[in-house]
């Protein structure tokens, strides 16, 4: 019987094998690797485990409602907001979770930086009229309010590698300063280059002292690009939504290409950025043998001045941005603003329904069979903020931009007008030129760190330069419930107020 129950036991143990013998045996346990502090790149960075690369995590949580507008950051300029009717939103929101990834490598040639900023959004949405017949009275959602996206959304803002000076990826475009079109505000104002990223590769030497001057090569698609219009194909339906023709955008041949010069000090900031941009149309027509325009470079050139540590108050701040460009108008009117410009009023001119003020961005136009016209703009924006005490701030800005079109293209664009629009003073009286002003205050409560309130008021006023008391037929627009009438041409103006909550981590 012992002898069997050893051959058991035996058998056993091999099956289980060094395991059991393990078991019965003191283990060392493996160090624990704790998360360590970075110190080299500043507050907030960490060791990751296991490497010598640093990482932070940040990023914010804000809730938006603007009131008097479709569009989270916008006027109510075009759309069914320009329409100011009972399709009109009253008031529209936006949710948005943002995370940012910071990671630093110190290397034999310098820091490795990779950068990326993520945003989850969630924002209200809008009616516009589905008859066609000016019969049915239906309405269709849609999940676009002037250019902001509805409903839930993935955004990319940043995603680039920096390496020995060189800056690869979605990165704020060298041409912009750092508050791009918000000197003092949350509100869209023109007058200078665009606060949204973009994909590039640069270069930037550093001089010392905060002096430093770099060269990019930027995408131009979206962020820097407004209409290419060829005018031959302008409609009634198109010209009463503010665009002056077909746009007739081509693919891209060339980047942008910019050079910018910074000093950045403890007084303040100076800045002069440059900025070369294709102009690259399709066809004249439906197919290849229509032939094209030949492309025309644009410019934007600007100027810009930050001033701290002012005698008002400590932290206080001026920012000061000008810009003229001739064939960039993105330069001039951030791609956050709309490029069409459609906003109804009242109106007391005789046998006219409303009033209408209409006005289109573009960086060329054209005819068939001939080249393309360039377009000019230039603008400013400023604004002054003050501390009353470390929770409370108030800030006051305004900004003013002009689009001029030279003789040639305002005799294109004059003849659709007539032709289409039935214009009253005829060609004497149009003038598609047109000023855009913003004047807005701020004010913003910060009861705890990190957490702030805001409160801001703008007003718009857009100026067209037709003739006083011209008129223009226009035809039924269902989409947001406009006859077919006759309707003033007449400057027009918009009202918001933003309201907003955010929490920074």
């Amino acid at each position: 019987m012992k002898v069997m129950k050893g051959i058991i036991l035996g058998s056993a143990a091999m099956f289980v094998g060094g395991g059991a013998q393990a078991a019965d045996l003191p283990v060392k346990a493996k160090a624990i690797e704790y998360v360590k502090v970075c110190s080299l790149y500043g507050a907030g960075f960490y060791y990751i485990p296991g490497t010598d690369t640093c990482i932070k995590l940040g990023g914010y949580l804000r809730v938006n409602a603007v009131l008097g507008s479709n569009a989270d950051f916008d006027f109510a300029s075009s759309g069914v907001g320009g329409a100011h009717n009972r399709l009109s939103n009253y008031y529209t929101t936006k949710a948005r979770q943002d995370l940012r990834i910071d990671t630093r490598t110190a290397t034999e040639y310098g820091v490795v930086r990779t950068f990326a900023e993520l945003v989850f959004s969630w924002t209200t949405g809008g009616y516009t009229g589905a008859g066609t017949s000016g019969v049915n009275g239906a309405t269709t959602y849609t999940s676009s309010t002037s250019g902001q996206i509805a409903g839930g959304s993935l955004g990319v803002y940043y995603a680039f590698i920096q390496f020995a000076g060189f800056t690869f990826g979605k990165a704020e475009s060298q041409f912009r300063t750092p508050w791009a079109e918000y000197p003092a505000n949350n509100i869209e104002l023109p007058g200078s280059a665009g606060w949204d990223p973009v994909n590039q590769v640069s270069y930037t030497a550093d001089f010392g002292q905060g002096i430093t001057a770099t060269i990019s090569a930027q995408d131009q698609v979206q962020n820097y690009t407004t209409n290419i219009w060829n005018v031959s194909g302008a409609t009634a339906a198109v010209l009463a939504t503010g665009a002056y023709g077909a746009n007739d955008i081509g693919g891209t041949r060339a980047p942008d290409l910019v050079a910018r010069v910074r000093v950045d000090q403890a007084w303040g900031l100076f800045q002069a950025s440059f900025a070369a941009h294709d102009n690259h149309a399709a066809y004249y027509g439906a197919s290849e043998p229509t032939d094209h325009p030949g492309d025309k470079w644009g410019w934007a050139g600007q100027l810009a001045l930050s001033i701290k540590n002012l005698p008002t108050g400590a932290g206080d701040t001026i920012n000061l941005t000008g810009v003229y460009a001739n064939g960039a108008s993105r330069y001039v009117f951030n791609d956050y603003m709309t490029t069409n410009y459609a906003i109804y009023g009242g109106t007391n001119v005789a046998g006219a329904y409303q009033s209408l003020g209409i006005a289109g961005i573009s960086d060329s136009v054209f005819v068939t069979g001939a080249g393309q016209q360039l377009t000019t703009t230039y603008g400013f924006n400023g604004g002054y903020t003050h501390n009353w005490d470390p929770y409370w701030n108030t800030s006051i800005f305004g900004a003013w931009a002009a689009v001029r079109y030279n003789d040639t293209a305002k005799g294109y664009i004059c003849g659709a007008f007539v032709a289409n629009l039935a214009l009253s003073s005829g060609l004497g009286g149009c003038n598609p030129d047109f000023n855009y002003a913003v004047v807005g205050t701020a004010t913003a409560w910060t009861p705890v760190k990190n957490l702030t309130f805001t409160g801001e008021l703008a007003y718009m006023m857009l100026d067209q330069k037709y003739a006083g008391g011209s008129t223009v037929t226009l035809p039924l627009q269902s989409g947001i419930a406009k006859p077919a009438t006759v309707y003033e041409l007449k400057d027009q103006n918009s009202l918001v107020l933003l309201l907003r909550a955010q929490r920074n981590f």
